[in-house]
């Protein structure tokens, strides 16, 4: 039987079978509309139909091959599993250090830092801006000391470290790198992660300090020092998860986390640096969102994207270039404060969607997120579930197992199809930076969050124990209370490290770093020498605002 014999034939049997299903649905109709979160309307069944033009080679290939549709390694998690990276951080550093440990030895294969608000936009512990909030979203960090602290008894030559840190990303990246230097540790033999997208600051989650071009310097600053200084560092993780958090779809997501990413890339080769002597140390952070399969989908649409973007557009050589790899958390915003144990399922599937889709490593978000920071039982039960799907079900015994799928092929092609719409739209409005500042990107996330938000009140979507399955009478459950006298200690340490250091070379420090920010010099070497000082984050990053500015967010309507 020819091909076209083998189609027709298909074409009159499912045509055959929408006879049978016209009339089930007379006797039953069905019972919602049926979309993805993207809007794409679902078929009933997917078939050989949806794949009519199927070239295995340029479309998926084998894992490990190029367009790495199906993971970038030929084994996947045969050879070792995902890092499993909690995030973590709270208090002070001693209590923070606590944890770290303590997940440590419970099996977890990697750091996350969470760093408090006055962290993360640039602010030592006793300025005004940081009262109330020294603590308690994350881990105050305001010198050397406190990271020495952060660190102690954990081999930095053993354990990659991941911190999620933007604006004043180049002074905690310093700060790790002097506490290895303490510690005896080579350069090379440090392994890690620094957040380092201020895009998406602008766009999603605010924590930004100076103007876009200026913190685009700084980021392409650090892409070159680190490439010659630790180069098993991932200089950068664009993220989706926030974008996805504001209320994005799943192709908002992958579209404009890649368009940021094509603009760090355009900002780096503009400096003069070679594509793939910075590209293999880029890195990704997306969110597992609640719908399963379209969560799968996206992932690998994600992957093939960035690949062929990376040989076609910028011409590189170097497969590492163009192998998306990238750090995955659940939903944040999916968690409910009411009935806080079905948390434990949604991430459970949102993990396992990860998982599937092909990630590096992954962080599971804890029961009680959406009511406090986590307690320690709740973090170990997240981190128990990354085990349970890496070590129980079987989902790791194989690579790319979804892979084939018709309903899985058909969503990554939708996905990557509709993403290249977006960036094209980027584009054409002059690339991402420009796309932020006239406010598209913000408009259509806005759009997106209040479309979905509208059909949760509708009861359109269904949310379980909070528009549908709603209980009485809940128990309230355990959750982790902070110290209260957390925030002047960290405060009395600040003074000690003010009245115990070398104020002369501090100073010398600081002014070199400003001769630097005017003067168009890397200013990562002058921020090293500064921390190592003990000059604080917020000397650092005031001496940078004095030359750079501070940038307001403009209102988007």
């Amino acid at each position: 039987m020819s091909n076209q014999e083998y189609k027709e034939e298909l074409v009159r049997a499912k045509e055959a079978w929408q006879e049978k299903v016209n009339k089930a649905l007379e006797k039953q109709p069905e019972r919602k509309e049926f979309k993805l979160d993207s809007d794409l309307e679902l078929d009933i069944v997917y078939d050989p139909l949806h794949r009519e033009d199927f070239d295995y080679l340029s479309q998926l290939n084998w894992p490990g091959k190029y367009p790495y549709t199906r993971g970038i390694q030929p084994t996947m998690y045969r050879g070792r599993l995902w890092t499993m990276r909690q995030y973590a951080g709270f208090g002070s550093a001693e209590e923070t250090n606590q944890r770290f440990r303590y997940l440590l030895q419970e099996g977890q294969t990697g750091l996350s830092v969470a760093f408090d608000l006055p962290t993360q936009i640039g602010y030592d512990s006793d300025h005004p801006l940081a009262r109330g909030e020294v603590g308690k979203v994350g881990v105050a960090i305001d010198s050397l000391a406190d990271m020495e602290i952060l660190m102690d008894q954990i081999p930095l030559d053993q354990v990659s470290t991941s911190m999620t840190i933007n604006a004043p990303a180049a002074v905690l990246l310093a700060m790790y790198m002097a506490v290895a230097e303490k510690q005896g540790i080579p350069m090379e033999k440090i392994k890690g992660t620094i957040q380092n997208d201020i895009l998406k600051e602008y766009v999603a989650r605010g924590t930004y300090i100076f103007p876009p071009r200026e913190s685009m310097r700084l980021v392409v600053d650090i892409f070159s020092f680190a490439g010659e200084k630790i180069p098993n560092w991932n200089t950068i993780s664009i993220s989706g998860y926030h974008i996805r958090e504001a209320g994005s779809t799943a192709v908002q997501e992958v579209a404009f986390t890649l368009g940021n990413g094509i603009a760090y890339v355009e900002a780096a080769l503009e400096a003069g640096l070679e594509i793939d002597r910075f590209a293999p140390r880029l890195s990704f952070f997306f969110n597992a969102h609640s719908n399963f399969l379209e969560e799968v989908a996206k992932f690998r649409a994600a992957r093939r994207i960035w690949a062929r973007l990376m040989k076609e557009r910028f011409n590189a050589k170097d497969p590492r270039s163009m192998m998306l790899r990238f750090h995955t958390q659940t939903a944040g915003s999916t968690l409910t404060a009411q009935q806080p144990d079905i948390n434990l399922v949604r991430v459970g599937f949102q993990a396992l969607s990860a998982v599937l889709g092909g990630t590096q490593s992954l962080h599971t978000n804890s029961r009680d997120e959406a009511l406090a920071l986590p307690s320690e039982q709740s973090v170990l039960l997240a981190l128990r579930t990354q085990q349970v799907i890496g070590h129980e079900i079987g989902v790791t015994d194989t690579a790319d197992p979804l892979g084939g799928a018709y309903f899985i092929e058909s969503l990554t092609d939708h996905i990557e199809e509709e993403a290249l719409k977006y960036i094209a739209r980027i584009d054409e409005i002059g690339g991402a930076v420009e796309a932020i500042e006239n406010g598209f990107i913000q408009q259509e996330i806005q759009a997106s969050a209040y479309r979905y938000q509208k059909e949760i009140e509708a009861q359109k979507r269904v949310v379980v124990g909070v528009n549908r399955f709603a209980i009485s009478g809940e128990q309230p459950i355990d959750l982790l209370k902070m110290d209260p006298s957390t925030s002047q200690r960290q405060v009395d340490r600040l003074k000690e490290v003010r009245l115990s250091r070398n104020q002369d070379v501090v100073a010398s420090a600081l002014q070199d770093l400003r001769k630097a920010a005017q003067s168009g010099a890397n200013m990562m070497p002058c921020i090293l020498t500064a921390v190592k000082a003990y000059a604080t984050m917020g000397e650092i990053c005031n001496t940078l605002r004095d030359v750079f500015g501070e940038y307001q967010q403009h209102n988007i309507l």
